[in-house]
C-alpha cells in the first residue's frame, strides 16, 4: 500500500518538473502565453461548456507534448552528447509530435474563434 507521504512526494516531484519546464524552456513560456490568450478569448467570447472542454484539452495536449519533447531532448543529450543520427531522428520525431499538437490546437481555436470574431464585427 502506498503511503500518503509517498503520494505527496510524487505530487511535489511532478510540480517541480512542471516548474523546471516553465523556467528552462522558452517554448513553454510562449505556449503558456498562447494558452492564456486562448483563455482570455474564451471569456471574452463567452464560449460554451463544450468549447471550453475542447480548448482546455487542446492546451493540455500541447503542453504535454512540449514537456515530453523537452524531456526526450534532455535525456538524449545525456545519453549521447556527441552527434548521433539516431538521436537526431528521435528528437525530430518528438518535435514533430509538438507540431502536430500545436497545429491541431491552432485549427481548433480558429474553428471556435473565427466565426465569433466575424459575428462580433458584423
Amino acid at each position: 500500500m502506498v503511503s500518503s507521504q509517498s503520494r505527496i512526494a510524487s505530487f511535489q516531484n511532478a510540480l517541480n518538473g512542471i516548474a523546471v519546464f516553465f523556467k528552462s524552456q522558452t517554448n513553454a513560456k510562449i505556449e503558456l502565453v498562447a494558452a492564456l490568450l486562448v483563455i482570455l478569448f474564451g471569456f471574452y467570447f463567452d464560449v460554451s461548456v463544450i468549447e471550453w472542454c475542447l480548448l482546455i484539452g487542446a492546451i493540455a495536449i500541447v503542453l504535454m507534448a512540449e514537456i515530453f519533447n523537452s524531456s526526450i531532448e534532455l535525456l538524449s543529450d545525456v545519453v549521447s552528447p556527441e552527434h548521433d543520427e539516431r538521436i537526431k531522428r528521435i528528437k525530430d520525431m518528438a518535435a514533430g509530435g509538438v507540431l502536430i499538437a500545436a497545429s491541431g490546437s491552432a485549427l481548433l481555436a480558429a474553428l471556435i474563434f473565427v466565426p465569433k470574431c466575424i459575428n462580433s464585427c458584423f
